[in-house]
């Protein structure tokens, strides 16, 4: 059922990052940790980002109300998927929203 959800735009040109959510524009290196060079990531690699982390929640989700149907999954486990998934999904709808507003706004200005 998810997987019917395609990426937009630029957001198809992302590639997935394991375990991360929602990262800092820069990563900080500790003190004596290396000389690697701090990188910094854009714009839309941070909303490719989160779009890709609300997709795999609930697409765990997913997964877990279907184990839940066959008697496989606690419910807790299942709720807190859900649950998971649900606050994702309301976090990229509420940035969106504001992404859109912005839009807008920039659209009304005058020249």
């Amino acid at each position: 059922m998810i997987d019917a959800i395609q990426f937009v735009g630029a957001f198809s040109a992302i590639r997935e990052t394991e375990g991360t959510s929602l990262t800092a524009s820069s990563s900080l290196v500790a003190p004596g940790a290396g000389a690697s060079v701090p990188q910094s990531q854009s714009f839309a690699e941070v909303l490719g980002n989160m779009a890709t982390d609300t997709i795999r929640s609930m697409k765990s989700a997913e997964g877990a109300s279907l184990q839940a149907v066959r008697g496989e999954a606690n419910t807790r486990e299942v709720i807190d998927a859900v649950m998971s998934a649900e606050q994702s999904l309301q976090t990229a709808l509420a940035i969106r929203d504001k992404v859109v507003s912005a839009y807008l706004e920039i659209a009304r200005m005058q020249i």
